[in-house]
């Protein structure tokens, strides 16, 4: 069965240009880096979009930020509630910070310790939930009941959506800037938020860009739902390194935002996601996540390419345990 989102609901280039308003001056303008390293390992010219640097480690900070913002004041004053594995929690509870307002924040149990500590640092509450036996939603859904609040969710909400593409925004005013325009945008997916708020921007300033979205092997609803024009859900909820890429379904808004952009999708494995970390971290002097790195992993393992294209990479997140970066360095003593 098809799904599909309301119209109404479907942000556009307008909403994106809003978020960016309401963003300055609170969200970092992250970098659009090169490296020459990079394009001859990948065998083309990439462009790496540094999320990782943003404030909270990852871009989730500019939708949180953004959807908090958006709420009407009396809403916002009764608390707010997400539902996250890591890095929307710790955007959402920045902002509720900056904001002066609770924040709940519901989180698997098996959650890097890198990001329960971020969120805790800004303030918010965490309720734990087993990722195998207990749903996310139904959890959020009795918080909710008990205790009132509004629910941002990580990527079914039009103000999170816009606020994401503020990260296309950027993307596109460096390249016009520098008087260049990519081929390929290659994006970390999970539900599908950040690729459809980016590829907003960049369909409105690049309508021949091709966007890319990367997900975990094994995990790849996305690739599917594209294939077969309805949304198709993940049977497992976890056993990825990329934590933060394990969305159960494509969320309706970005897979019609998405679907309309013409997005295709890639999988990585695990052993690809980890020698990228290993790469950023050596060669690019970078720090990421393995979700964080899942594009530039498509891109060192052939997945795409790269070959007389100017792709732009987006690195989404950098909040890494210090185990898992030891991990990643010791499978890949050489680097990639």
């Amino acid at each position: 069965m098809t799904v599909s989102a309301e119209p109404a609901l479907i942000p556009g280039i307008a909403d994106v240009r809003e978020a960016a308003e309401r963003l300055a001056g609170h969200a970092v303008p992250t970098p659009l880096l090169w490296n020459p390293l990079l394009d001859e390992a990948a065998g083309g010219r990439v462009l790496i979009k540094c999320e990782n640097l943003q404030r909270t480690g990852s871009f989730k900070f500019r939708g949180a930020y953004n959807a908090i913002g958006a709420l009407d004041p009396r809403l916002r004053r009764e608390g707010i509630v997400a539902i996250s594995s890591g890095n929307h929690a710790q955007g959402v509870a920045e902002a509720a910070r900056l904001f002066g307002v609770r924040a709940t924040i519901v989180m698997p149990a098996d959650a890097p310790a890198i990001k329960k500590a971020g969120t805790l640092r800004s303030g918010a509450h965490i309720v734990e939930y087993d990722r195998a036996t207990e749903d996310r939603e139904a959890v959020a859904a009795r918080i909710l009941a008990e205790e009132g609040g509004t629910l941002i969710h990580p990527f079914e909400n039009r103000h999170v959506i816009a606020g994401q593409g503020t990260v296309g925004l950027e993307i596109a005013d460096s390249m016009e800037a520098a008087g260049e325009q990519p081929d390929l945008v290659l994006i970390p997916c999970s539900g599908g938020g950040l690729s459809a708020g980016i590829g907003i921007a960049i369909s409105d300033s690049f309508p021949e860009a091709e966007i890319v979205l990367v997900e975990p092997r094994g995990f790849d609803e996305y690739a599917r739902s594209l294939l077969s024009g309805s949304i198709e859900s993940n049977e497992k909820s976890s056993g990825s390194v990329c934590d933060g890429l394990l969305a159960a379904a494509p969320g309706p808004t970005g897979f019609a935002l998405n679907r309309a952009h013409g997005a295709s999708a890639v999988a990585v494995g695990d052993d690809e996601a980890l020698a990228a970390v290993a790469f950023a971290f050596r060669t690019l002097k970078l720090v990421l996540e393995p979700s964080g790195a899942a594009t530039l992993a498509a891109l060192l393992s052939g997945h795409v390419e790269a070959r007389e294209r100017t792709v732009v990479a987006v690195l989404s997140g950098g909040n890494i345990d210090e185990a898992m970066l030891a991990r990643a360095l010791a499978e890949n003593p050489s680097g990639v």
